[in-house]
């Protein structure tokens, strides 16, 4: 243990010999917030001078200390709680019982420490240099820290010295970050006020919101590598689900119009500034609908995120600005890789786009199909031309297992994926729900697992007898709310907006 832990196991024992409960179990009756009392309180200065106390004469508030100084016979703290910080103002005599100042000289003075939550009584008044503060009546020892908090300091002009930034620690111990770090806090609170607002756009439209499992026996509805685990009561194998997709359209076989579902998802491949292994996917269907009401719909939705979360459809973002005032541009993808290559790509087969990849030292194997080398094609050469919020349209077939092919472009289907800052936001089809083709689709796809495609789709065999019941036409989108929250906060990297990344673990 380092000096300071030791001093406050000494000061923790010293609590206990004055026969104080350092974490007592009693309920303390907040009813106020440091945000409420700075909104809210007021004084009027009368007549003949003084003053009449409005709105809140009578406080009680449970905080964090995170600053403490001495005046004389008197003592200032600042506490913090889940609103902000407010000062505390306490006197040696009003603290005292008698000619008994122990517990002001003792446990105010001298036990108490920096990160120790307590709970205070008083009234609200405000200092000779107008800052609203707490006259403290009465205080209770709520909670003993046992570690110190690092001393972030910050002087007049705003700059920040000694600041906790090291990204390791900070993933770590993201609730020491939430302490010292105010703007961390604010981040997640934007977070959840973007799903929030999604989540109301999704219901005041008719849609359901449902749970499906985490678990799976077939890791179905996108192409991605799975985690695998084992359920022992059953004694079988399960994935880690890495998309919740044939599992909706069940519920739409079943009779449901639009279900949507927040869903933890879990792909067992690489980790870097926009990818995490555990990641959150928005997905919703809605029946009798095709990709063009989804584009729209997307825009509307994304456009009321926006102003809901930030205030405005223009969200600065670094050097950039992204507009999400609908409607949206809109490009094919085989435009998309003539535009920014000059390379026309639409009518070549695997061996011609092998060439074009090896001219763009794109790295290959034997287990691609001519999908994925579109797929990488794009990557490598259009994707990060994408700043504004633009839908790349109509992929081959050969990309799209689950999608229902174009009404008027052979080779191709009806499927769009949304790009913003150069990266892929969402990803949405006109389902596919002729269940003798999707049989087709699957077979294909266990030709690539067979050629050594380890993101290649299984089949699932309990989802094509759904389909046989008859399923109606729909559309349906996934997005990736991780990375819209790293557009809406202004973030580079997914891991600024997950509270726990995945982290190798510590050595203790």
């Amino acid at each position: 243990m380092s000096e300071q832990e030791l001093v406050r196991r000494d000061n923790l024992q010293k609590i206990k010999d004055l026969g104080i409960n350092p974490y007592p179990p009693e309920l303390f009756p907040v009813n106020v917030t440091a945000a409420e009392i700075k909104a809210n309180y007021a004084e009027e200065v009368l007549e003949d001078g003084t003053k009449n106390r409005l709105n809140y004469q009578k406080v009680v508030i449970a905080g964090r200390i995170m600053a403490q100084r001495e005046a004389g016979k008197a003592m200032f703290m600042n506490i913090m709680d889940s609103t902000g910080t407010i000062q505390l103002y306490m006197k040696r005599d009003e603290l005292g019982h008698g000619d008994d100042f122990t517990f002001f000289d003792v446990l105010v003075k001298k036990l108490l420490d920096l990160g120790d939550f307590v709970g205070i009584k008083g009234f609200v008044f405000n200092t000779k240099t107008g800052e609203t503060s707490i006259h403290v009546q009465e205080l209770t020892l709520l909670a003993k820290a046992l570690r110190p908090l690092p001393i972030v300091k910050r002087d007049a002009e705003g700059n920040v010295h000694d600041a906790f930034t090291d990204p390791e620690m900070r993933y770590r111990m993201r609730y020491v970050d939430l302490i010292v770090n105010p703007e961390v806090k604010q981040t997640f609170l934007k977070r959840t006020k973007m799903v929030n607002s999604i989540r109301n756009f999704l219901n005041e439209r008719g849609g359901l919101e449902v749970d499906t499992p985490v678990l799976q026996p077939i890791p179905g509805g996108a192409a991605a590598r799975p985690f695998k685990t084992h359920h022992n009561a059953l004694d079988v194998p399960f994935f880690m689900r890495v998309a919740n997709e044939l599992y909706l359209k069940r519920l739409i076989v079943g009779g449901f119009e639009w279900v949507y579902e927040f869903s933890r998802n879990f792909r067992n491949e690489g980790m870097d500034r926009t990818h995490n292994p555990e990641f959150t996917i928005l997905e919703f269907y809605v029946a009798y609908k095709d990709y063009f009401w989804m584009m729209e719909t997307t825009e509307q939705l994304l456009e009321k995120a926006a102003l809901d979360t930030c205030g405005t459809t223009d969200v600065a973002f670094g050097d950039k600005v992204l507009n999400f005032k609908a409607p949206f541009h809109r490009m094919s993808i085989y435009q998309a890789i003539e535009k920014h290559s000059g390379i026309d790509v639409s009518e070549m087969d695997e061996a011609a786009l092998r060439e074009v990849c090896k001219k763009l030292h794109i790295e290959l194997d034997p287990s691609m199909g001519r999908g994925k080398l579109i797929d990488e094609i794009f990557g490598e050469v259009a994707e990060k031309h994408f700043i504004q919020p633009t839908f790349i349209t109509d992929h081959p077939v050969e990309m799209s297992p689950l999608t229902k092919k174009h009404r008027s472009k052979p080779g191709l289907v009806e499927r769009f994926e949304l790009y913003c800052n150069g990266k892929e936001i969402a990803n949405a089809y006109t389902e596919l729900n002729d269940p003798i083709e999707q049989r087709e689709r699957f077979e294909e796809q266990v030709k690539l697992m067979e050629r050594g495609d380890d993101e290649a789709m299984y089949i699932d065999h309990d989802f094509l007898r759904a389909m046989e019941y008859g399923m109606p036409p729909m559309s349906g989108i996934g997005f990736g709310i991780d990375r819209l929250a790293m557009l809406f906060t202004g973030q580079a990297s997914i891991q600024e907006v997950l509270f726990f990344p995945q982290m190798r673990p510590e050595v203790f």
